[in-house]
């Protein structure tokens, strides 16, 4: 049976991304995105923030359109796919991972602003990716 999965998120971008090109020649950048939400408890009345960071990947075009024009610090909308990842950290207790492949990536600015990118903006990945 097939299945489908698509992934949003809407954040800050956590570090400048970083552009690498593999032996095939395909450009691969990776940087993070914050995704924050806030909540009052009801029984406390007590405001509570949650974030959780995801570690982006974005593949060929899309990969040098992102080194470009993402930095630290910015308002992002990512979607594509998630894959989430167990591990040991350094310290020896179990961590895990959220890692999104980027399809489309959308510039919103930073803290509420709209950015307006020339040629407006990336281009949509449509190729299956090689993992």
């Amino acid at each position: 049976m097939a299945g489908y999965q698509y992934t949003i998120i809407i954040g800050n971008v956590g570090r400048d991304p970083e552009l690498r090109y593999l032996p095939s020649g395909d450009a691969v950048c990776d940087f993070s995105v914050a995704v924050s939400r806030r909540w009052t408890n009801r029984a406390t009345n007590e405001q509570r923030e949650e974030t959780v960071w995801f570690k982006v990947s974005a593949w060929r075009g899309l990969a040098e359109t992102c080194k470009q024009y993402v930095h630290k610090g910015m308002q992002i909308m990512v979607t594509g796919r998630v894959n989430a990842s167990a591990y040991i950290g350094q310290d020896g207790q179990p961590r895990a991972s959220l890692e999104l492949t980027a399809q489309d990536v959308q510039f919103l600015g930073q803290r509420g602003d709209r950015v307006d990118v020339p040629g407006g903006g990336p281009p949509t990945e449509d190729e299956e990716l090689p993992f």
